[in-house]
């Protein structure tokens, strides 16, 4: 291809992971990108005999590794926020600030249900850094409007706080079960990934117990 030889494509490949890395928000994805593109770079550069490129890159994938490991041995504390009725203002500020993201993957999700469903804050560490809105119905499932995560923190760990750790808190309530629409492909993943499962007579619509 474009007289480059399988040599030189895999070191392209290598750069290209790197390069894209460096574009993206979610520090977790970034590390393991640019783990696999330095390393790729690394081998690369070992067997052309380039042995600084080996040598950089080499080290590149080393401390990637490491901050890996930190970031997954990790110990975080959360908690939820219930924000009070009538109190909106600083979830429209988040609203504002994230809108663009949160029309990209959950284009139902409705304004009007910030005036009328129940509100929470996920903090991780006491930073803000998801909004869950949902609407008890009157058969025990709990109709979630919006399940948001700001794109820094996107590892799955605040999903397993909220769905797993808090499901008792959620079941004590008389819930039976979370419910959900969504037709964004990726956010359909996340909802898989999570314990739920799309309705057979509508695979727009996502069920999990409780």
């Amino acid at each position: 291809m474009f007289g480059l030889t399988p040599l030189e494509i895999f070191g392209y490949v290598g750069s290209v992971l790197v390069a894209i890395s460096l574009m993206m928000k979610n520090i977790w994805y970034l590390r393991w990108v640019n783990f696999w593109g330095a390393g790729a770079f690394a081998l690369y550069g070992l067997l052309v005999g380039a042995y600084p490129v080996f040598v950089l890159n080499a080290f590149i994938s080393v401390i990637d590794m490491y901050y890996i490991i930190q970031m997954r041995s990790k110990k975080d504390f959360f908690s939820l926020e219930p924000v009070p009725e009538g109190n909106s203002f600083l979830i429209q500020k988040f609203l504002d600030f994230y809108g663009e993201d949160i029309r990209k993957h959950v284009p139902q999700f409705k304004t009007e249900s910030v005036e009328t469903g129940s509100k929470v804050f996920i903090l991780r560490n006491l930073v803000p850094v998801g909004l869950f809105i949902y609407t008890p119905k009157p058969n025990g499932s709990l109709e979630i409007e919006l399940d948001y995560v700001i794109p820094d923190y996107r590892d799955l760990k605040n999903a397993s706080f909220l769905f797993n750790e808090q499901r008792l808190a959620f079941k004590s309530q008389g819930f039976h079960s979370f419910v959900t629409r969504s037709t964004v492909e990726v956010h359909q993943s996340y909802l898989q990934k999570i314990g739920f499962v799309p309705d057979p007579a509508d695979p727009t619509i996502y069920y999990k117990p409780i």
